[in-house]
């Protein structure tokens, strides 16, 4: 008998849907809302609450790919050990707590959110289910180990970034560019639109790396025939490289963002440039 999936009751669908509600938020320039759906992760998945150990056992099943398969059945198995030290009555009074603030805060709609993964997420849950039989959780299990030696599957953060990008250049900034986003481009918008959910620490950490490869591409560049003969334009150049040094000590907000991905679409016109 095929068990019904509560997806309210699924912590870790109910944090994606709220990850694509603070996703769409930014799309719209919606401030305000996207700051609520952030209160509302910080308020419920605070440390050491029961929903927040619920979800580490989620997410340590559909976040590990790419692994060998004797690494994910000993993740496996950690996760449904943990998962029987969680209190019952707990969980679902916090699980309880959080729809409703949902509700009221929000909307019901946000449940009706499209989550790439969900059917993965609906195969964890009965995992974890008292109600799933022994031979339909071992058929599961199965299931969850071969995903997570597949390779992970980004074509679905791609088109939020390619909308996110659009927002970005036509609608709030009023700027045209050409072609199709650079991989670095579609790599430092992902890092974005998810910053919130590790404090940017990923963001943080690539944003150095990056930054690092513009000023040597720009500061190279300005031997090159182009700069050499225009004085502006080797200033503004020194100018960008000055900006970009900067950034250590700002905060990372639209203005910086924006900064980074115009200095990327210029490092890749010079090294389309430098091809011919």
């Amino acid at each position: 008998m095929k068990i019904k999936h509560n997806k309210k009751r699924n912590t870790a669908f109910v944090f994606e849907s709220l990850m694509r509600e603070a996703t769409a938020a930014i799309l719209k320039g919606d401030g305000e809302r996207k700051n609520t759906v952030l209160k509302i992760v910080k308020r419920h998945f605070k440390p050491n609450s029961e929903l927040k150990k619920h979800f580490q056992c989620y997410k340590s099943l559909y976040e590990n790919q790419k692994i060998d398969r004797h690494t994910s059945e000993k993740i496996l198995r950690e996760a449904k050990i943990a998962m029987r030290l969680i209190d019952p009555s707990g969980l679902f009074k916090e699980q309880s707590d959080l729809i409703g603030d949902i509700n009221k805060d929000l909307s019901p709609a946000v449940f009706g959110n499209f989550v790439p993964n969900y059917k993965t997420l609906a195969t964890i849950d009965q995992i974890f289910s008292d109600k799933t039989s022994p031979k339909n959780r071992v058929m599961l299990e199965n299931v969850i180990v071969n995903n997570m030696v597949k390779s992970p599957i980004s074509e679905n953060s791609d088109i939020v970034v390619d909308e996110l990008t659009v927002r970005f250049f036509t609608d709030k900034f009023n700027e045209k560019y050409s072609g199709t986003l650079a991989e670095e481009q579609k790599q430092l918008l992902s890092y974005y639109i998810t910053s919130f959910t590790d404090n940017a620490v990923g963001l943080k950490s690539f944003l150095n790396e990056e930054v690092a490869r513009l000023k040597g591409t720009l500061e190279r560049s300005t031997s090159d025939d182009i700069f050499t003969v225009d004085a502006e334009m080797t200033r503004k150049a020194n100018q960008i490289v000055e900006k970009l040094d900067s950034f250590k000590k700002t905060e990372i907000n639209d203005n910086v963002l924006l900064t980074v991905l115009k200095t990327q679409e210029l490092v890749k016109e010079l090294d389309n440039g430098s091809d011919h």
